[in-house]
């Protein structure tokens, strides 16, 4: 892709790719941590594995300096506004990306709190919800018209605004983008089409988020009735785990060989 202008159909590799980002991502997994780190490195004169844990005993494990993977480390990484705050509107609560949020409780109906900034986070895999920080305590935020941008994901979002307002401008309408109109246009068939794609891309990030985090894999049910490339049935315990997300994948023990090289 250095000279796109030279880039045809036939060796185009978006045209092409055919390894959904969970199979990337268990095999990435499974060359780092079964083959690089079980041969020996010329380099070292021994094997990765075998010198990351000598240099364990040398140093010790130091757990002071450990940074656990749990929800305070998740919500300190979520992304914010370009100001990283938000104002506190009355009665409707802080707006991130074209939507009001309103924290959960009567935190938002402090008159402390109440036309104040405050530092905003929000979950760029489920715009229905954000967090927001009053008082020193973070607060889990409810978008409005929740039931329907419940699991939507930010770039959902942003490809459904784009969707309206070219539909507007076909028509030489003047456009306000309203959360009430995006949550009816996510919720019709036109958007089905549009979003069916973008839909399918962020399934395939939260079978890898759930890969990493260990933990089963979670599809909001707005999505249940729509067919995806990953299933969840309430029958079999198995469907949504992390195990059976691996032992779809069938590694073959005489593949290590296309790993010599590297």
């Amino acid at each position: 892709m250095k000279n796109v202008r030279q880039v045809t159909k036939s060796v185009d590799p978006r045209e092409h790719a055919t390894w959904t980002l969970s199979t990337l991502y268990a095999r990435l997994r499974q060359w780092a941590y079964d083959v690089y780190d079980t041969r020996e490195h010329p380099a070292l004169g021994q094997t990765p594995e075998e010198a990351f844990n000598t240099g364990l005993l040398l140093s010790g494990l130091r757990p002071n300096r450990l940074i656990e993977y749990d929800d305070d480390f998740i919500r300190f990484t979520l992304p914010s506004t370009p100001k990283g705050t938000a104002k506190v509107q009355p009665n409707l609560g802080v707006k991130i990306h074209s939507l009001y949020y309103w924290a959960r409780g009567d935190a938002f109906r402090d008159a402390e709190v109440e036309k104040t900034q405050i530092r905003v986070r929000y979950d760029p895999y489920d715009m229905g919800h954000a967090f927001a920080c009053v008082k020193g305590r973070w607060i889990e935020c409810i978008s409005e018209h929740y039931a329907r941008f419940q699991g939507r994901s930010e770039r959902e979002i942003q490809l459904a605004t784009a969707e309206l307002r070219q539909r507007q401008r076909r028509h030489g309408q003047q456009f306000v983008l309203t959360a009430a109109k995006l949550a009816d246009f996510l919720s019709s068939v036109e958007a089905e089409e549009v979003l069916l794609e973008q839909r399918q891309r962020d399934d395939e990030a939260r079978a890898v988020f759930s890969l990493m985090e260990g933990t089963p894999l979670q599809i909001p049910a707005v999505f249940l009735s729509h067919s995806s490339p990953i299933e969840a049935t309430s029958n079999d315990p198995s469907a949504n785990s992390t195990s059976a997300e691996v032992d779809r994948i069938n590694l073959e023990e005489d593949q290590d060989d296309i790993y010599e090289d590297y």
